[in-house]
């Protein structure tokens, strides 16, 4: 009969650091930020209670951050919107909640109910706007955090030359 069992062999799996993963502080694909705006949006106790609507501007309200990241929740009443722009060198999910928007770029024209997710990378120019009677929510992931949002002339396409606001 061998003595050896799977512990001697392998000695304590906690005592083994390399065999154990390191926990991820940030999620790190595409795939782990959608997610993460997908299970804020399914949590509607952490964030419903935090809407506002303004009529004079968007509402804005940071949600969350994390190791390189934030979330910002938006309320939009009818006919706000945030002009042609893009996020510099952020990337981004962005995810209704509640409501509807329609987003425009120079591919064309997109509605968006809630639950619909967009996912855009640096420089992507998009303008968003509520274009329905009836106010809206969304919700917003940046990866890196959100530092500069050029505005863009409507005459650019998506993509093209920029001017900071």
């Amino acid at each position: 009969m061998n003595s050896d069992s799977d512990l001697q062999i392998a000695g304590d799996l906690l005592e083994v650091p390399h065999l154990l993963q390191t926990p991820r502080q940030r999620p790190v694909t595409v795939a782990e930020f959608a997610g993460l705006a997908r299970s804020l949006a399914d949590d509607r106790s952490r964030w419903e209670h935090l809407v506002e609507y303004d009529a004079t501007t968007r509402w804005y309200h940071r949600l969350q951050t994390g190791p390189g990241y934030e979330v910002w929740l938006l309320s939009w009443v009818p006919g706000q919107g945030t002009g042609l722009h893009d996020h510099g060198g952020s990337s981004g999910v962005l995810t209704v909640l509640d409501g509807t928007l329609t987003e425009r770029t120079d591919r064309g024209t997109r509605v968006l109910g809630a639950g619909a997710q967009r996912v855009f990378a640096p420089g992507y120019a998009h303008e968003v706007v509520n274009d329905t009677l009836e106010p809206a929510v969304s919700l917003h992931v940046y990866y890196p955090g959100l530092t500069d949002m050029p505005m863009h002339t409507k005459a650019c396409a998506a993509g093209a030359a920029s001017v900071t606001a």
